[in-house]
């Protein structure tokens, strides 16, 4: 007989929330720390939600134990320094509560007309932060820079506040890998070669259906549609009009080109990004059906589970779900319930 193989014991992810600074993110924070929601990462996209520093603090003060993270931050929009003395702020305010991704930009920089910055750029922003937490002198720009703060101006250093690494592809991974981030943030269950991670969070955004409840439904379209209509700005931004071969892919570009002239456009095609629609991308959503519940994690609470259960198979140690519409309580409720179940 073959020798009897113990079962592969995989740990559950915990479940934690994405939300943009808005005026309600307190509240919306202490619901998901009611909830046990493990950390509240804030969206840092300067042109489409308020500071995301700012939030922080508001959501450290107004929180007792929920942790935090940027989701995530995007060290180029700030100075070295101005980043640096942001994260000590908020690790004063809260304690042992904060971690801090680093990205290359996505949305946060296309829509003030910029390219998400190179790999190699990150890693050296990434290592200028980390050292100037750490107190040393820093070369910034050419010039030396140190955090000089007198003992109740700030935090003592080293500061230890753990930063990980946003990372997608092979550069992206071998980045996270060179800075030896303790954590990174994905947006795609990780393939083989991606895992290993001591902690590794996935976005996902999507909604928990209710019985009834299809691509037709008011709420769905409210909830998942914002899902997929960040593919579709991303398939314009990357590619322009090959957003034509998506349904009302067409009257959507040209929806965009109305509104803006060329050279302003991004001022428009990343409004609402992962939280609301506006009309342009409620008409896109509704061209494209039952497709608005393929992307993203859509379905009843037994699939979402069943979603969790595989995505800790594959080394994923915290889920990060990003809900959107009119009724965010709602949507985090549910997800809670959903990933408990």
């Amino acid at each position: 007989m073959g020798a009897c193989r113990e079962p592969v014991v995989t740990a559950r992810p915990a479940h934690s929330c994405a939300l943009p600074p808005t005026v309600d993110v307190v509240d919306q924070a202490r619901l998901a720390e009611r909830l046990g929601y493990r950390r509240v990462w804030l969206f840092d996209s300067p042109a489409l939600h308020g500071d995301v520093w700012v939030a922080l603090a508001r959501v450290a003060a107004g929180t007792e134990r929920i942790g935090l993270a940027t989701g995530v931050a995007v060290p180029s929009l700030r100075h070295p320094m101005v980043t640096a003395s942001a994260i000590g702020s908020i690790h004063e305010l809260a304690p042992g509560r904060l971690i801090v991704a680093f990205g290359t930009g996505y949305t946060a920089r296309y829509a003030v007309g910029r390219k998400p910055i190179a790999w190699a750029d990150l890693a050296r922003q990434y290592r200028q932060v980390r050292a100037l937490l750490d107190g040393e002198v820093v070369e910034v720009d050419g010039r030396p820079c140190q955090m000089m703060h007198l003992p109740g101006h700030g935090p003592a250093r080293p500061i230890d506040v753990p930063l990980w690494v946003a990372a997608s592809g092979p550069k992206g991974f071998a980045t996270a890998r060179a800075l030896a981030a303790p954590g990174v943030v994905m947006t795609a269950i990780p393939a083989d070669g991606d895992r290993g991670w001591a902690q590794c969070a996935l976005l996902r955004f999507g909604t928990v259906l209710r019985p009834g409840e299809d691509h037709t439904t008011t709420r769905v379209i409210e909830a998942a549609g914002p899902g997929y209509a960040s593919i579709v700005h991303a398939v314009w931004q990357n590619a322009g009009d090959a957003v034509d071969a998506m349904p009302g892919g067409k009257e959507w570009r040209a929806a965009v080109e109305t509104a803006r002239p060329e050279g302003q456009r991004h001022l428009v095609a990343h409004q609402g990004h992962l939280s609301r629609l506006t009309e342009r991308d409620r008409s896109i959503v509704a061209a494209a059906g039952p497709a608005i519940l393929e992307p993203g994690w859509t379905g009843d609470a037994g699939v979402i589970a069943a979603r969790f259960d595989e995505a800790g198979t594959a080394g994923v140690t915290e889920v990060v779900y990003t809900p959107a519409g009119p009724d965010i309580a709602g949507e985090l409720t549910a997800f809670a319930a959903a990933a408990d179940s």
